[in-house]
């Protein structure tokens, strides 16, 4: 059976379409009758008579002929427009550290995701390469094309991309054998037992929190190691080296020693002291970043300063 439409109603595009004309269009210029039965305008209306896509009992008509009430008219609809897509838009604070034909290491700021992924309409790394006209490697899944390790969004710090085909697959080789020396820098509750020391404890996601990971019992390996490099009255600033790369790995490691990050609410982290620190995220940066470069196999390594936000706390920590 075919469906009836009333005048002004759109049907779906790209669609053959069939049904009789109804009594108001009687006497109503073809194109214009096209225009208002299926919600098109009157250009578009005449270029689909003109290419044949619209029959009147059959036939092709003029789009100046005046139709009849009951005329068959079928009609095959252009198919949908598709939008152009969206121009990538600058990342403030998004800085590139270094750059050549194979890699691209940038400095993360706060607030930016590494790349698109479901649920996040935040700015990431991948769009603020794009728009500073970075062609990166299209390997990878399509969100996390040239990724070949992460940052939370909640944390600062170095991140390496990659442009090459090549330099990404060498990359993602020597992130997933711990070739590679990811150092950051944390300032945590309290005071850390011994002061230097290594923490070895599976992380998986957390039984009953969602978005969270926890020490359990049959997650991934995940092994960190740390040392002090400066305590104060109610906190301490550590240099933490990974071996593993898991999700939030410092964060939880850190909370199952109950020396949370400073700021790092989610994991237990004390909110008054972060309100009086200034704090809106936990205190972690990724510090410094080194590796064989993909190309020459020369040894490369990178420094971050430390964020405003980041600073300003230290200094009333040291105060």
């Amino acid at each position: 059976m075919t469906a009836t439409y009333g005048a002004g109603q759109v049907r779906p595009a790209g669609e053959r379409r069939a049904l009789p004309v109804p009594d108001g269009l009687d006497g109503m210029r073809l194109d214009q009758a096209v225009a208002r039965l299926f919600g098109l305008s009157r250009t578009v209306a005449a270029e689909l008579i003109e290419a044949g896509d619209v029959l009147v009992d059959g036939a092709t008509r003029a789009k100046s002929e005046k139709i009849t009430a009951n005329a068959w008219l079928e009609v095959t609809l252009p198919p949908p427009a598709t939008p152009p897509p969206a121009a990538p838009q600058p990342v403030p604070g998004l800085d590139i550290v270094y750059e050549d034909d194979d890699i691209v290491v940038v400095d993360k700021p706060v607030g930016v995701a590494a790349h698109p992924s479901p649920g996040w309409t935040g700015p990431t790394v991948i769009g603020g390469l794009a728009a500073m006209g970075r062609t990166i490697a299209t390997s990878g899944a399509a969100e996390r094309q040239g990724v070949v390790h992460r940052l939370d969004v909640g944390t600062s710090g170095l991140m390496v991309v990659a442009k090459s085909e090549h330099a990404y697959s060498v990359l993602k080789r020597a992130f997933k054998a711990r070739e590679v020396e990811k150092r950051y820098h944390a300032v945590v509750q309290g005071h850390l037992d011994p002061l230097r020391g290594t923490i070895d404890a599976p992380i998986g996601r957390h039984p009953t929190h969602d978005y969270r990971w926890a020490v359990v019992s049959d997650g991934k390996p995940s092994i960190t190691h740390y040392d002090t490099v400066e305590a104060f009255p109610t906190a301490s600033l550590v240099d933490i080296r990974l071996e593993t790369g898991r999700t939030h790995q410092i964060r939880v490691h850190m909370s199952a020693l109950r020396h949370p990050c400073v700021g790092d609410l989610m994991y237990g982290a004390d909110p008054t002291l972060a309100a009086r620190l200034g704090l809106t995220r936990q205190w972690l940066h990724a510090r410094a970043l080194g590796f064989l470069h993909p190309r020459t196999g020369e040894e490369v390594r990178f420094v971050s300063d430390y964020p405003d936000d980041l600073t300003r706390a230290l200094a009333i920590l040291r105060s």
